[in-house]
């Protein structure tokens, strides 16, 4: 179990839905929180919201003038975890440049500046906690995530080289690979999402990760043995289930 009292954990992406939630849960547990995203409105009430200490830092992650400004409002901080996303369902057929520039720049580029601004610290004191959100998502390719599953997938391999490279470091790093979550992104789909979780489960279940010592979590757990398990088909029989002609 980890010891939260008396430490600062910097949630971006923490105005609504899973971060918020999870900020909740990590507030409760002891930790000062400093919540993070565009809207300052939305900061406000999000920190209303939490048990113990919290304060509001506003920061656009697609903007690195915006990052910097807000790590040096922040400070050091014993943990830094990384919820901030954007997403619309697109086929290639519906090619939208500035959509997907948008995910990648936000999903990916945003959580490589905001970590960026978190680890040299981190690595001075050789103490810390880096957490990355992925998904289910970025396993292998799916129809109609383009933007959105390659920015993931991206973070996922970001996570596993940190992880590599900070072992025996005194930094721990995790990775939180979620299936959907009902928020207003995921609102955005027109089809039946299996395992639909509720932010609060999905919290509970990224929370439980972050009081171990684990490197990774893909959940809910029978959802993502499918995603797993595919990375072992060949390409004919992936493509064959996963996106029929």
């Amino acid at each position: 179990m980890r010891n939260w009292q008396g430490k600062k954990y910097w949630l971006v992406g923490a105005s609504e839905g899973l971060g918020l939630a999870l900020a909740r849960q990590i507030s409760a547990a002891g930790a000062e929180v400093i919540l993070s995203a565009r809207s300052e409105a939305s900061l406000a009430n999000a920190v209303a919201q939490m048990p113990g200490r919290a304060r509001a830092v506003v920061v656009d992650v697609a903007d690195s003038a915006s990052v910097a400004r807000a790590a040096v409002q922040v400070g050091d901080v014993d943990g830094v975890v990384f919820l901030a996303g954007v997403y619309w369902p697109m086929k290639a057929q519906a090619w939208d440049a500035e959509q997907i520039e948008t995910m990648c720049n936000v999903n990916f580029t945003g959580c490589a500046r905001v970590i960026g601004a978190a680890l040299p610290g981190m690595v001075a004191r050789g103490s810390g906690h880096v957490v990355l959100t992925g998904s289910l998502s970025g396993f292998r390719g799916l129809p109609g995530a383009n933007g959105y599953g390659p920015a993931k997938a991206g973070v996922m391999a970001m996570a596993e080289t940190l992880y590599a490279d900070l072992r025996g470091s005194g930094i721990t790093v995790q990775l939180a690979n979620p299936g959907f979550i009902r928020t207003r992104l995921t609102d955005k789909n027109d089809f039946t999402m299996p395992f639909l979780m509720e932010p609060e489960e999905a919290a509970r279940h990224m929370f439980e990760l972050m009081q171990t010592d684990r490197f990774k979590a893909n959940f809910p757990t029978v959802f993502s043995w499918l995603f797993r398990l595919s990375q072992f088909l060949p390409d004919w029989a992936y493509y064959r289930v996963f996106a029929p002609k």
